[in-house]
């Protein structure tokens, strides 16, 4: 355990401004790329139809993916609902109208008359309930957002708050982007993906943070950039261990989960990795940008003892 207790010696802040115009083109270049290429929102979204059946027996779900997809149901979400014997289907809108005709297509695909499957529930997502669902995740969000930038501003200083803040949504659009890219379907889970990435974000600043703000009070002949990255470097082994050990619970997810949990498992492993640089480069650079000094965090002085003789 000896070689935890040794601080590396690595010059961060040597390349704080290369990250933060690497950070700044790469959040530019997502923009533009959700702005023409956009997300592939799932059903949660964008409406669509929701099947519940059940088999006799246990059922492989691949193998009732195959059937929906030989019968045109291409992009067909499939999971357990409860038990291995019960099956939630889900599908883009239908063209018809009917659930009546959408559910006899449906049970004629999977075969219900030879393996004796019964229908459950059919149920039609609206895309008005998409468009609210659409409306109410991008307020979590922001107010996911204004939330964090006051707990920090009260904690710390304005300055860290804005360097923070501008982290979380880097990490947002880095993973968004990646997810425009790879066309990973975006639903629910995925969002939920998303606002925990903002919270472990947030973590592994407010961790620097501290660390900075106590070696700025203790360390009063070394500058910014020597505290900065003393503090880092302090830190960097805690972070480490957490990242990795983090990594393998979702790697885990990713690899034995399902495809229920495969959307939110893709989104923490990239965001999780982001996260790491992020912490480094863009809010605590940010942060020395904006000119964050060992008098911000100083206590005010009592005026009464400063009128003392």
């Amino acid at each position: 355990m000896k070689f935890f207790d040794r601080v590396p010696k690595i010059d961060f802040m040597a390349q704080r401004k290369t990250g933060l115009w690497v950070s700044s083109l790469l959040t530019i270049g997502v923009v533009l790329l959700l702005a023409f290429r956009g997300l592939n929102f799932g059903i949660d979204f964008t409406g669509g139809v929701l099947v519940e059946v059940s088999y006799p027996q246990t059922v492989e779900l691949e193998d009732v993916r195959q059937r929906l997809a030989k019968a045109g149901y291409e992009r067909n979400t499939v999971q357990f609902f409860g038990t291995s014997q019960d099956v939630l289907i889900r599908l883009p809108p239908a063209e018809e109208t009917s659930s009546a005709k959408v559910s006899s297509n449906i049970l004629e695909a999977l075969g219900a008359a030879e393996q004796n499957i019964q229908l459950r529930r059919i149920d039609f997502v609206g895309p008005q309930v998409g468009e609210e669902l659409t409306e109410k995740g991008a307020l979590a969000l922001i107010f996911a957002f204004i939330g964090i930038a006051a707990y920090i501003m009260f904690r710390f200083e304005w300055k860290f708050s804005v360097g923070a803040v501008a982290a979380l949504i880097h990490d947002a659009m880095m993973t968004l982007g990646f997810l425009s890219v790879f066309w990973v379907e975006f639903d629910l889970t995925t969002l939920a993906a998303i606002l925990a990435l903002i919270g472990y974000s947030n973590n592994e600043t407010v961790v620097i943070y501290d660390r900075v703000r106590e070696n700025l009070i203790a360390q009063r002949r070394a500058n910014i950039f020597e505290v900065v990255n003393l503090s880092i470097n302090q830190t960097l082994l805690r972070s480490v261990i957490t990242h990795l050990t983090t990594l393998l619970v979702l790697t885990a997810l990713l690899l034995m989960g399902g495809s229920s949990v495969h959307s939110f498992a893709v989104a923490l492993i990239f965001g999780v990795i982001v996260a790491t640089y992020s912490s480094i480069y863009v809010s605590t650079g940010l942060a020395i940008l904006l000119g964050i000094s060992r008098e911000d965090l100083l206590p005010p002085q009592d005026e009464a003892v400063d009128e003392l003789p």
